[in-house]
């Protein structure tokens, strides 16, 4: 940023405001603290398969399941937590009300590690798969308010308005498949955690959406 824009941003009072630094680095750690946890319960399950004299192929058998939800929890918290640093990084300030809906997402965050876990030793009910791709889609729901936050609130960041659109609307079309996820899964259980790949859709109808939103913009 130039001098003149640093300037007017201090007109403005931001200034004052304390600096983003520090909730970068408590939601940092607190990403780090719930991909630590999501292996927790297999640990656990090693030292059981241990006292019950299981081999190594037998325990991974017993828990393939578990592995495989393990897997994917740490990749879906991966990457709301790189979406989340691709905001932040270019977050200068911070308010209280930005603070509290950094805590509100770090919550849905480490309630994940424990959503998972209920997958991994408990029978699957619709109410299991509410609590696991439900908790997803608020967090994604957090990431939208997050930039209409920051889009309304300029002086605590430079990020270009064009991204930040740019970003409300991944947010947006990750909520929505979540949510068809969710519903999918629950209304054809033989589907079910399998619906989650319906998420991979979310690249291709945001540059969709992206190309038909220039050419209307082009067309005025």
């Amino acid at each position: 940023m130039d001098r003149a824009g640093r300037t007017a941003r201090e007109d403005d009072g931001s200034r004052l405001l304390p600096p983003a630094e520090r909730l970068k680095a408590f939601t940092d750690a607190v990403v780090a603290i719930a991909m630590t946890l999501l292996i927790l319960p297999l640990l656990e399950s090693v030292s059981e398969a241990a006292s019950e004299n299981l081999t190594t192929l037998e325990w991974l058998q017993e828990e393939f399941s578990p592995i495989i939800m393990f897997v994917l929890s740490f990749v879906i918290i991966a990457n709301f937590w790189m979406t989340h640093h691709r905001v932040f990084a270019r977050v200068e300030r911070v308010t209280e009300a930005l603070v509290w809906i950094t805590m509100m997402w770090a919550l849905t965050i480490v309630w994940l590690p424990v959503a998972t876990a209920v997958i991994g030793q408990m029978d699957t009910d619709d109410l299991q798969r509410v609590l696991y791709i439900g908790s997803m889609a608020l967090t994604a729901m957090l990431q939208v308010c997050t930039r209409l936050y920051l889009r309304a609130n300029p002086r605590l960041h430079d990020i270009p308005d064009d991204q930040l659109r740019s970003g409300i609307l991944a947010d947006v079309l990750t909520t929505g498949l979540f949510l068809v996820s969710l519903a999918v899964a629950v209304l054809v259980p033989s589907i079910g955690y399998a619906a989650l790949f319906l998420m991979v859709l979310v690249g291709p109808l945001h540059s969709l959406s992206m190309r038909r939103l220039r050419a209307s913009a082009a067309k005025r």
